[in-house]
Order: structure tokens, then sequence, then C-alpha cells
């Protein structure tokens, strides 16, 4: 049996580089502009938001974004499938619908059968036909390990993009997929276990929610994914200049991650963004394993509204900036280890 995911030190998101890492080496590229940009800017490096935003006309703008990773399963066309839902994730984050994407392809041919590599186009190119995107080439290199993604271009109006500098205090947050997807990822890749709950999750689009989102009047927004819940919330919320409070009883989470998390398969991506946060967080009375799941390496996660939509559970609130930008409330009682 192919064991795709073996052929990589990582697994999907899991592989991204440490977001503390990431910040150095961005850290003197923020609020740079290189040549003369034809449009306005509206979104770039500044905030680490999910795409890049040029406005192009009075009710048009641009969003661009690129998204690639390892084999997070060992299915091939359910490799594709993730990956491209997971790209055009950052599209629809901004409040955008994505219009073009290309393909990007990293490929050990020595290693691995080209039939493999197809199949993993071919997962893609079902969820670009089902995101109504265009699919239209994309480029290919050797490698030693297989990476796949896509690069997606879309279209927004800039006078309702969701962005993650735009919460405000009083505001409540809802998330729109249930978080686990790291752990059992790993259980799989370490047991081949297979997790179909967890697929399917991955590779279910953001589409609606961000639809339901922009026509609330949501205005910010970010989706979940390497760098965790937690990850993600402290970037919202040092962006915006406010305290995120999380009820971690109310996060939703896929069957199975608890007892992964128990069972000790927890990627050394998910250990590396606690301890990015832990500095700026307040974790109350919330246990390691509690810890563990709210930082979670997700691939293809939810939105993280600053709002409510229909079948969004609230999981927290915006408040005005007090000593740490993330705040954890309460706890699962059977975490509490």
């Amino acid at each position: 049996m192919l064991r795709l995911t073996h052929y990589a030190l990582g697994g999907g998101c899991a592989c991204k580089i440490p977001a503390g890492e990431l910040e150095a080496v961005l850290a003197g590229l923020t609020g740079l502009t290189v040549g003369a940009p034809q449009g306005d800017l509206l979104v770039g490096l500044d905030t680490g938001d999910d795409a890049a935003v040029v406005r192009i006309s009075a009710g048009q703008a641009v969003v661009s974004t690129a998204d690639f990773f390892t084999p997070v399963v060992d299915d091939p066309y359910d490799w594709g499938r993730i990956a491209a839902a997971n790209a055009l994730s950052d599209v629809y984050a901004m409040g955008g619908r994505p219009l073009v994407a290309l393909n990007l392809l990293c490929w050990p041919r020595e290693g691995l059968s080209y039939d493999v590599a197809g199949e993993v186009l071919r997962g893609g190119a079902d969820i670009a036909a089902k995101a109504g995107c265009h699919l239209a080439g994309g480029h290919s290199v050797h490698g030693p390990e297989p990476l796949y993604g896509m690069a997606v271009t879309g279209m927004a109006d800039p006078d309702r993009l969701m962005r993650n500098d735009a919460g405000r205090p009083g505001l409540p947050l809802s998330l729109t997929k249930p978080i686990g997807s790291g752990v059992l990822n790993n259980r799989h890749k370490a047991t081949g276990e297979t997790f179909p709950q967890a697929v399917e999750v991955m590779t279910a689009l953001n589409a609606d929610a961000a639809a339901l989102a922009t026509d609330a009047g949501v205005r910010c927004a970010t989706d979940v994914t390497g760098f965790g819940l937690l990850g993600h919330l402290y970037k919202l919320a040092r962006a915006s200049g406010v305290t995120a409070e999380l009820d971690a009883a109310a996060v939703p989470v896929i069957e199975g991650a608890w007892e992964a998390i128990r069972d000790g398969y927890v990627p050394g991506g998910s250990r590396r963004n606690l301890e990015w946060v832990a500095p700026h967080l307040d974790p109350g009375d919330a246990g390691e394993h509690t810890l563990l799941l709210l930082a979670d390496a997700q691939t293809s996660g939810g939105l993280l509204i600053a709002g409510e939509i229909p079948g969004a559970p609230v999981i927290g609130r915006l408040t005005p900036r007090g000593d740490h930008p993330v705040v954890i409330r309460g706890t699962a009682a059977h975490l509490r280890v």
C-alpha cells in the first residue's frame, strides 16, 4: 500500500515554517512597496493577513494568494482535494471569490509514479470545479519531497473585505469548522488509521461561510490553518488592537481528536504554535491537552469570524485590549490535565 505521508517530513499545514521564525524573516519587508503598483494595495504584508488585495477600480479588487504543502493523507486524490480547498480558502477568508488557479507541484520523479501525481492533480481539479474556479496550468519541479497546492486569483468588493485587523470590542467570535485535523493527520501518518471525518472537514469549501459572513456585514475574519486556532486568534487580536476571550468548551472538535491528543499524536508544528503564543496568552484553567488542541496545526480549517452567521458556533468575544491579547475561559472537564 502506498504511504504517501511517509515521503514527507511534515504533513499539510503543519509543515509551515514556525510563525515566530517566519515573522523574523519578514520583519524587514513590511510596509515596503516595490516599483510603481497599479491601483491601491489594500492588504499587504503588514498584518500577516490571508491574501494580498489590490484595488483596481471603485468597486473591484484583486485578491491574490498561494499555498502548497506536503502530503497530509496517503490517498493522493484526497490530498489534491485538501490542498486545493486550503489554497482557495485564503480568497474566501478575505471575502472574495476565486476566479482562476494555477497548480504548484513538486515531485520526486524517481521515487513516485507520475500516475500518483495525476491523481493529486485530479483531486485539485475537482475542487476547483466545485468552487467554480478556472484551473489554467501551473508550474512543476523535481524535488526530494512531494508538494502540491495552488496560486489563486480572485475578486472582491473593496468595501466588503474581511481583514484580520478590523476586529472591534464587543464582537462575538464564531468558528465555521471543528478543529483537530492536525492530530488526526499525525495519527494517520504514524499508524495508517484513516479518519474520513477529518477528510470531510478538510475538503469542505469555505465559500458558503464567506458569503454568509460578508452578507451579514462581517468585516473581520481569518482562516484557521497551520498556526492553529490560538495562533490565528492571536494574529487577529494583535492586528486589531483588542483582546480575544476564547471559551474553550465551546470550540467544536472533530471526532477522535481528543483521543489522538490523549494518546500523544501531537505534531511538532502544534507544539511550536503553543510555544509561540504562550507569552501572549492567559491560559486560565486550561490544561496541557486543551492548549495543545487549541494550538493544533490545522489543514484547510474553517473561518474564524468576528461576528455571527448561521451554523457557526460562537466560541468567544473581542474585548478592549487587556494584559494579554488572548485569554482562555473554561476548559473541557475531561481535559483538565
